[in-house]
């Protein structure tokens, strides 16, 4: 009977602010930290096949590779109950971050082959708008699922580029991505915490082409992102 007794009593755990889900409408704030990274694909002449009848330009890059870094911000939280499992959100925030491309390439004006890195920051305002999918609450913990689009304006886009950073690309003001993640909240006796992984994907092409062998060789460049998010609701 001892087993039976200890379960009950583990179901009948009292809740935390059991009235919470029937809000329409809660405010909250939120950290994410995660990993910056470019997708990318060549263009079609960057891995054409050379000989001796047809050697590459003094000029060429011979390969590029996309790095990731870090990015970390802060956003604000608004949401709305739309009924018992589904949620409409929107998370305005500010976001800071770095990542990198390698061009393995001759050297201007000589046939040696050197490896530039470029590092590329961006500080990012994001907007992302989410629907948020709840499974049904166990005590004081429900998992959940969102999916939505986000748009983001790219500030230091447009920052001067310094002399010792050239040759260096640039990348365009605006990208939308697609998102999908998954968490749980966490209900604590005066707030709801919740933890939650997202991964981004954008769907925009985020070269700004120039005159340059830098962007010529790249026929598409976009975003993604792999975040963990903290809420505090």
């Amino acid at each position: 009977m001892l087993i039976p007794l200890g379960l009950l009593a583990q179901k009948s755990k009292p809740w935390n602010k059991p009235l919470y889900d029937a809000y329409k409408f809660h405010y909250g704030f939120a950290f994410t930290a995660g990993k910056l990274d470019f997708s990318y694909a060549p263009h079609i002449n960057l891995y054409a096949p050379v000989d001796k009848d047809h050697p590459r330009p003094l000029d060429s890059i011979y390969s590029i590779e996309g790095k990731g870094g870090f990015l970390f911000g802060a956003s604000i939280v608004g949401n709305m109950r739309i009924n018992e499992n589904w949620d409409l959100r929107l998370l305005p925030g500010l976001y800071f971050g770095q990542r990198q491309l390698d061009y393995l390439m001759n050297k201007e004006g000589s046939k040696d082959i050197i490896l530039h890195d470029m590092v590329i920051e961006s500080t990012f305002l994001q907007f992302p708008l989410l629907l948020k999918y709840r499974a049904e609450r166990q005590n004081n913990y429900r998992p959940y699922v969102v999916f939505g689009v986000n748009y983001a304006l790219d500030l230091a886009s447009r920052k001067k580029i310094k002399e010792q950073e050239k040759p260096k690309i640039r990348l365009d003001r605006h990208d939308v991505l697609l998102e999908a993640g998954f968490g749980v909240d966490y209900y604590l006796p005066y707030f709801k915490f919740s933890s939650e992984i997202r991964f981004s994907y954008g769907i925009l092409n985020i070269v700004n082409y120039d005159d340059t062998r830098y962007t010529q060789a790249i026929k598409k460049l976009g975003t993604k992102m792999v975040t963990l998010v903290i809420y505090f609701e």
